[in-house]
């Protein structure tokens, strides 16, 4: 009988351990993504942004584009369960378009852990948003 009473202790540890080590995963959300001053097409147009979002080697997705739209603000949150210190993150805006989309610029900034707000100088204009890492 004492054997498997001390069984159910080793079990519940090792189920303790697990948890633990689950709970130390890091968690990045990226948020409040808005741009200004962004050109378009070297006519004078206004582009038609949207971004597009990585942490490490994870593509979140993208945001809607703003039709003519030189100073944009997107509701879109990005979510990357898996994502850690240190990884790269990596935001490019574009500018959609018939045939082939422009690129306007990347952003990129390593994760830390916290809360931050980054303003980022593009070719054409500043991308401002927020991240957080959540350990």
């Amino acid at each position: 009988m004492a054997v498997i009473y001390d069984l159910r202790l080793v079990s519940l540890a090792v189920l303790m351990l697990v948890s633990q080590l689950d709970s130390a995963s890091a968690a990045v959300r990226v948020f409040g993504l808005y741009a200004r001053d962004l050109t378009g097409d070297p006519f004078g147009n206004f582009p038609d942004p949207y971004v597009k979002v990585w942490c490490g080697s994870s593509f979140g997705g993208q945001t809607e584009f703003h039709k003519d739209n030189n100073n944009p603000t997107w509701s879109a949150q990005f979510n990357f369960p898996n994502c850690k210190p240190y990884e790269n993150l990596e935001l490019e805006v574009w500018d959609k378009d018939l045939n082939f989309d422009d690129h306007l610029g990347t952003c990129t900034t390593w994760v830390k852990n916290g809360s931050f707000s980054v303003t980022c100088h593009l070719d054409s204009g500043s991308l401002f948003f927020k991240y957080e890492l959540k350990q």
